[in-house]
């Protein structure tokens, strides 16, 4: 009996001659997909490195923003040189949750007998004479999310100069802290190093005398503070 021309190879199945090896199931368009979603996922790593290690770092953070004011005031000069102490101009340190911007009139009441002509004062006298505030520009901004009680700080003892930095030497004040949730979290962990006498909070060169440590262990045990560290304290 002849051969049977048509029987199939055992080893093939259907649709497995060679008659099927150029069938596709997608286009051959689409094969640069496989390397458009390669390059996608390995930028979308990278983007995300460089977002958090870069943008979100302390060392990123406000850190020496200094901010042009309406008015150049020199807080070397004023708090510096002349001596003025915080609470003259920011009258709410030790009672309200919010630091204040001094208003005109505390501006005025020096500046009306000094340097009555000075030019950069021409804003601060038009102030006066109008009744429209002046809009200075804040250089401390934190989140809108975040709580911070600034009385509760200053009446614990921690210093102007632990969060405001040598503001007493700056012609332009600006950030010297992070302000991040961690740089928070460190000190509410270990608040003695920030801890002084009370009658010393707004003095820029004050140093303790002795062992700091035990100075700062001191105070706290007598305060009885206790800075919380759960997340509904500064997220309300």
């Amino acid at each position: 009996m002849a051969p049977d021309n048509h029987a199939h190879d055992p080893g093939q199945g259907p649709g497995t001659g060679p008659e099927h090896h150029d069938r596709f199931v997608f286009p051959k368009w689409t094969n640069w997909l496989r390397e458009a979603v390669a390059l996608a996922a390995l930028g979308g790593v990278v983007y995300a490195v460089v977002l958090v290690a870069g943008v979100f770092a302390p060392k990123n953070s406000a850190i020496g923003y200094a901010p042009e004011q309406p008015v150049p005031y020199s807080h070397s000069l004023h708090a510096g040189e002349l001596g003025i102490d915080c609470r003259y101009c920011h009258v709410t340190v030790e009672r309200s949750a919010r630091a204040n911007v001094p208003p005109t009139a505390t501006c005025m009441n020096c500046h009306k007998t000094i340097r009555t002509t000075s030019p950069k004062l021409a804003l601060v006298r038009q102030s006066a004479e109008t009744g429209q505030p002046i809009h200075w520009v804040r250089v401390h901004d934190l989140p809108d999310f975040v709580y911070f009680n600034h009385a509760g700080h200053v009446q614990s003892g921690v210093g102007c100069v632990s969060c405001h930095g040598r503001v007493d030497r700056m012609e332009v004040v600006e950030q010297v802290a992070p302000l991040t949730m961690a740089w928070c979290l460190g000190c509410h962990r270990n608040p003695e190093p920030n801890l002084r006498p009370r009658e010393f909070v707004t003095a820029m060169e004050w140093a303790p005398e002795g062992d700091a440590a035990a100075l700062g262990a001191k105070l706290r045990a007598e305060r009885k503070i206790a800075p919380s560290t759960d997340c509904a304290t500064c997220h309300r």
